[in-house]
């Protein structure tokens, strides 16, 4: 169990917790662990290097062992890569080539009867082929047929730094996790689970905001007796998906699970107090009223008179008790058009009100309705979180695109589709009224950071208004951001593993004209173009596969290249056993495998609803240089054989809906800062200031001072405000 805390808070901080051991001379075992984890692209920092140096040998051993096996997995390279090609890049065949040299040896094989027959027919299946889609040699075999990696000074150097001891590490990851503004994505929510158990009876957050952190926390509390953090009818229905193992986003539905005596008291007592407390909380049943039948038949409330308040949750969900629910007196509202009675009710629901600000000022009637709108919204406006104030602001600096653009949408689970944008414009005198009104309250609740420290790389960041809007990985942004790309060569990579049937992703790359339209794709189908080569088909993983795509970028015909992952058969995203993508940076004539972890720029584990994954985007910009938007995106394709000539328009789409996204950035937040009188530093890579700064980057620099607030990609949720 203390081997995976460890590896959660190295994976989560790039800290490696204060190693432990007797003392002694490990400085040799400590600079053989520092070049092993170079081979990866890790290296330690000088601070915990020295740390190390003053150990024993054996301690040293220790912490490289769970160290190196974190930060393999962290990059991919805890799995062997091998490619159908084995020299690839190099020899690749064209595709009708290799198809017609599958068939030939397949006449001189056993299925030669089976070819025959359906070349008769005037149809051949590949996968009826002896040689085609499996891999004719062995890892080992392709190692021994390529060139050893040259070491570049453009490779991947991520440093680990010294932490403090790991319960202090734990302490801190979870204050920050069940503490975060921001909703987490589906590994970081699993990881607070873990931390929860641990962490439950120690310090806690001063308030848990997001209600599937609070479901996690809670889920931990009633195990270890603490009282329940309740506010509302529904996050009790939360902790019982928790208890069943179930969703606590509530977007799929969750088989509850039978639950002993003392929890359906705990139960039932948190629902009885909420109610009682206030009863208008009966009215949020509504939006849940099946799942409440359904825990009603679990919990037994009738077993228990002296709770007569939760009995009374179950009763509105059997349609039995009325409770007028609060969207239902806004419906009417909005339906007879009357927007100062609509504002008059929202000002009681400050969240409520900032998500229909857009639908109210398009339906008011004129200018002093549009100024009562606005006015409610600055009133409210210190009421609602940080999260939504600044999505609301993201959301209107992009009203001012002409009707009929393409807009997306994203649902929790990262599916997205884009459509014309049908919605009458909002009268832009308003729209940057409110603007402004949005900028100056976070420029309210911001910290001062004194002495301000900004990595010009990180100010194209996206800020993470979800952690939905970016997978887990290593070196992944939020959607939206933006980020340079220095190589000559890019290579992308997708792992996956079946774990019950036979599974068979297709890696490709669609490359678009400046218009969106079609130039050119790699694919199984198209092995090879101008700019790049397939490693070549893999159509079954029981022991896990890989598929490679290079590209040589000054070759590049087009504006933009999409990489994508295409379902052709079998298991989803979240059904294999693992899977991930990422790219690679390569220059020149580096040599090297198909897969070297010191190249790696990015790993993302691949869990989404859809068939076709869509991780980022890479545009060239005018001065030539290319430069990676990150989508996080799945489309829901088709049950099987989806690919990329198939899905090349509904691609297009999203990718343009998303590139001509304005998104919020840290270049934002750091402005508002600078308007404050902030004293902001560009970090130059080189000098450390020896006073304590707030330093925002990418990566964490060695030698900050210790009192130092540090915010990277691993943690860029702290910038949000409440």
């Amino acid at each position: 169990m203390a081997h995976d805390l460890t590896s959660l808070v190295i994976r989560h901080t790039h800290h490696v917790p204060a190693p432990e051991g007797s003392a002694g001379h490990g400085a040799t075992a400590a600079l053989q662990f520092d070049a092993a984890l170079m081979s990866v692209g890790f290296k330690l920092s000088a601070e915990l290097l020295e740390r190390l140096s003053g150990l024993s040998g054996a301690a040293v051993v220790h912490t490289a062992r769970r160290t190196l096996h974190t930060v393999r997995e962290m990059v991919g390279d805890h799995v062997r890569h091998n490619a159908y090609f084995i020299d690839f890049p190099a020899n690749v065949p064209d595709t009708e080539e290799f198809w017609i040299e599958c068939v030939r040896k397949a006449l001189d094989d056993a299925a030669r009867g089976s070819v025959l027959r359906q070349l008769s027919r005037g149809v051949l299946d590949l996968l009826t082929l002896p040689t085609y889609g499996r891999y004719q040699h062995t890892y080992e075999q392709l190692l021994a047929a390529q060139d050893e990696l040259i070491a570049s000074a453009g490779d991947r150097v991520t440093v680990l730094h010294l932490g403090r001891n790991l319960d202090d590490e734990l302490t801190d990851l979870y204050l920050a996790l069940a503490g975060s503004a921001t909703p987490l994505n589906e590994e970081h929510l699993s990881d607070l689970r873990i931390l929860a158990r641990h962490c439950v009876l120690g310090p806690q957050p001063e308030s848990i905001p997001v209600r599937e952190n609070r479901a996690v926390v809670n889920e931990a509390r009633l195990m270890a007796g603490a009282d329940l953090l309740l506010d509302t009818v529904t996050d009790v229905l939360r902790l019982v998906c928790a208890l069943s193992g179930g969703d606590v986003t509530l977007l799929e539905p969750t088989r509850f699970r039978s639950l002993p005596r003392p929890v359906r008291r705990a139960l039932l007592a948190g629902l009885d107090a909420v109610v009682a407390a206030n009863p208008a909380k009966l009215a949020d049943v509504h939006a849940h009223r099946e799942p409440f039948k359904r825990l009603g038949e679990r919990l037994h409330p009738h077993e228990y008179p002296r709770w007569p308040h939760a009995a009374e949750v179950f009763a509105v969900a059997r349609g039995e008790k009325e409770a007028r629910s609060f969207d239902s007196r806004l419906e009417r509202l909005l339906d007879a058009y009357d927007v100062p009675g609509a504002v008059r009710l929202l000002e009681a629901a400050p969240g409520k009100l900032f998500r229909a600000l857009d639908l109210l000022l398009r339906i008011a009637s004129g200018q002093e309705e549009r100024d009562a709108v606005v006015a409610a919204a600055v009133r409210v406006a210190p009421r609602v979180s940080g999260r939504v104030v600044l999505s609301v602001r993201e959301h209107f600096q992009n009203r001012e695109r002409q009707t009929g653009e393409p807009r997306i949408f994203v649902n929790r689970r990262g599916r997205g589709w884009a459509t014309p944008d049908a919605r009458r414009p909002v009268p832009a005198a308003a729209r940057w009224r409110l603007v402004a009104a949005l900028d100056a309250e976070m420029r309210r609740r911001l910290p001062a950071p004194g002495r301000l420290l900004v990595d010009p790389d990180v100010l194209d960041v996206a800020l993470p208004l979800s952690g939905r809007a970016a997978a887990a990985g290593l070196g992944v942004l939020p959607r939206g951001s933006v980020s340079p790309v220095d190589g000559e060569r890019l290579r992308f990579f997708v792992y996956w593993k079946e774990a019950a049937q036979r599974t068979d992703y297709d890696l490709s790359a669609l490359l678009l004209r400046a218009d969106y339209t079609t130039d050119s794709w790699l694919s199984y189908t198209s092995l090879k173009t101008v700019a790049g080569v397939h490693s070549g088909d893999v159509t079954e993983a029981p022991n896990g596969a890989s598929e490679f795509i290079e590209l040589s970028l000054d070759r590049v015909r087009g504006a933009f290249i999409v990489p994508q992952v295409n379902i052709f058969a079998g298991e989803g995203f979240d059904e294999v056993e693992e899977s991930f993508f990422g790219f690679m940076l390569r220059d020149g004539e580096q040599k090297g495998r198909p897969f070297e972890p010191r190249t790696v720029r990015m790993k993302s584990d691949l869990r989404g609803a859809g068939r076709v994954a869509l991780p980022l985007v890479f545009r060239r910009e005018d001065d030539g240089r290319w430069r990676a938007k990150w989508l996080h995106l799945y489309l829901r394709g088709i049950s099987s054989a989806n690919r990329v000539e198939e899905n090349q328009v509904s691609v297009s789409k999203v990718v343009r809906a998303v590139v001509e996204r304005e998104y919020l950035t840290v270049r934002y937040l750091t402005g508002l800062m600078a308007d404050r009188g902030t004293a902001v530093g560009v970090w130059d890579g080189t000098s450390v200031p020896d006073e304590p700064v707030t330093y925002i980057g990418l990566e964490r620099p060695e030698g900050l001072h210790p009192d130092s607030v540090v915010v990277t990609r691993e943690n860029l949720r702290d910038l949000i405000p409440e």
